[in-house]
């Protein structure tokens, strides 16, 4: 290749082909170098068309004119941008300081491109053929733009630096040799990160990454048969939002935080496979809408840690796999009953939430259900804290029976003198949490002790000196163990009338010792 001062000054190289000569004349003027055809079949670049060297550039040249290009015509700035063009090798720009614009439009790439540690204003490559795109390091003071581009060996982007928006929307990522389709641990984006109606193939990691503004996985489907994790991205910080909801499939699509129109067809977030959010930090919100999440039994939905204002937990309940948000911190949790996994398949350990928004019809009774499915062996915490959580809302009453559904759960775990004595409590005042129950028990036991002993023979104790025989006296006197009302000492009952008597003592303390476990446990709430 001619090298020396004719190209500072912009004069064409010998050696370039037809294709490289009329590239190198457009990147001096800034225009679009388009080379289709005009046949959509043809100029497909993810089809099976082959295309000719009419159409093709070499990779160095293309890395010439980006690293160390011709001078822009006289009014103009230099820019590389080309439309259904073939570059032939592999785009090898490592280390490199790109100035001028880059947008490439359909075109294909017969190798991978290499951008380790390179610098770059803008990139937008779209709808574009890709065998892969190793980037890691790499360092833009714009955008990184990748929609409806095809990656047949993977992305990886770690530790990338992407000044403004990162998109990848539409992009279809397969993977590569260790089974990832997009690496991207450490990234960083400036502001918003789009992989709406991404499909990945593979495991897509976004370890320790961080999104100045929102995430979004609108539509996007995320499949990884080939091993636990789809959506690997522990230690994630958004600093407003994550997406995993619907987008329409409107003309345009309907992304980018818009709610699409009624009758609008609609491309929900769909995983197949484990997704993994561990100590993640989210600045407004967790969305979760409409999704579908496809789990083996030993994969999870893990949100282990978690810290956000609110998770809108709206999606489509697993069938098989484990919820998983022990020691998630979150304010306002919005969910329907609908989307939570059954028994055994939902762990809540120190799980801490504020305020239940609850979506649609959400009864008392499902959310019991929601905290046993949490609790396979019995742990009070979920249920102190749902009880916490709807006093704080004023629902007192189903705090109270929160609190009584944690009892009787306990219940089951203890021996058999121990549930028996749980189970007088249960039928007598509820725990104590229902104590008007004692009063009706206590007024059925006497006024049933009154009509018995009025039938009683009673001779006195002390022939002189004794009160009037009184039944309901006698019986209440019976009935309080710590009151004397100097009834029971001043007659004998003989015969099956003592059992009677005596029975109607063990009621009487059973009765107030269960009402003082009660009002222990009433104080001790308050």
């Amino acid at each position: 290749m001619t090298e020396g001062a004719g190209i500072r000054t912009g004069d064409l190289p010998d050696d370039l082909t037809a294709a490289e000569a009329g590239m190198w004349q457009a990147f001096r003027n800034g225009s679009v170098y388009d080379l289709r055809s005009g046949d959509a079949v043809v100029d497909d670049p993810h089809g099976g068309h082959p295309w000719g060297p009419e159409r093709s550039v070499r990779a160095r040249i293309v890395a010439w004119l980006l690293l160390d290009g011709p001078p822009a015509l006289a009014g103009r700035v230099a820019s590389l941008k080309l439309t259904g063009v073939q570059i032939m090798d592999t785009l090898d720009l490592a280390g490199g300081t790109v100035v001028p614009y880059l947008e490439l439009k359909g075109c294909r790439f017969e190798k991978e491109i290499l951008l380790p540690e390179a610098h770059f204003t803008t990139v937008r490559l779209v709808d574009c053929s890709v065998p892969r795109l190793e980037a890691a390091r790499v360092h833009t003071e714009g955008d990184l733009h990748l929609p409806r581009c095809r990656f047949h060996n993977g992305v990886r982007l770690t530790d990338a630096h992407i000044g403004t928006d990162l998109l990848l929307n539409q992009a279809v990522v397969y993977r590569d040799r260790r089974g990832l389709s997009i690496t991207a641990d450490g990234l960083h984006v400036g502001q918003d990160l789009q992989a709406e109606m991404l499909e990945s193939h593979g495991e897509l990691t976004l370890r320790s990454a961080t999104v100045g503004v929102s995430l979004s996985l609108r539509g996007a489907r995320l499949a990884n048969p080939y091993g636990r994790l789809a959506l690997n991205a522990p230690q994630l910080t958004v600093e407003r939002t994550l997406y995993l909801t619907p987008a329409g499939l409107a003309n345009p699509l309907v992304t980018s935080g818009t709610t699409p129109a009624r009758g609008t067809r609609v491309q929900r977030f769909e995983c197949r496979g484990g997704v993994r959010l561990d100590d993640g930090r989210f600045g407004d919100a967790v969305d979760v809408e409409a999704a579908r999440f496809v789990l083996d039994d030993d994969q999870e939905i893990s949100l282990r840690r978690v810290q956000t204002p609110e998770l809108r937990f709206l999606g489509e309940q697993p069938e098989r796999g484990t919820v998983v948000l022990s020691g998630a911190r979150i304010v306002t949790l919005i969910d329907r009953w609908t989307s939570w996994p059954g028994l055994g398949r939902l762990q809540m350990g120190g799980f801490a939430y504020e305020y239940l928004v609850p979506h649609d019809a959400f009864p008392l009774a499902r959310r019991l259900e929601w905290v046993a499915a949490a609790t396979a062996e019995y742990k009070p915490e979920p249920y102190e804290r749902l009880a916490t959580v709807l006093r704080n809302a004023g629902e007192d009453e189903d705090a109270r029976e929160v609190l009584l559904a944690k009892q009787r759960r306990r219940r089951e775990t203890l021996p058999v003198a121990a549930k028996l004595w749980g189970y007088a409590q249960d039928w007598t005042v509820a725990y104590g949490y229902r104590p008007g129950r004692a009063a009706v028990w206590m007024a059925v036991l006497w006024a049933a002790a009154s009509l018995a002993f009025a039938h009683a023979s009673h001779p006195p104790v002390n022939k002189d000196g004794h009160p009037a025989w009184n039944p309901s006296l006698f019986a209440l006197d019976l009935l309080l163990p710590v009151i004397d009302l100097g009834q029971v000492g001043q007659w004998q009952l003989s015969g099956a009338w003592q059992w009677v008597s005596t029975v109607v003592i063990l009621l009487g303390w059973i009765l107030a010792t269960t009402v003082a476990a009660g009002a222990t446990r009433l104080l001790r709430r308050s």
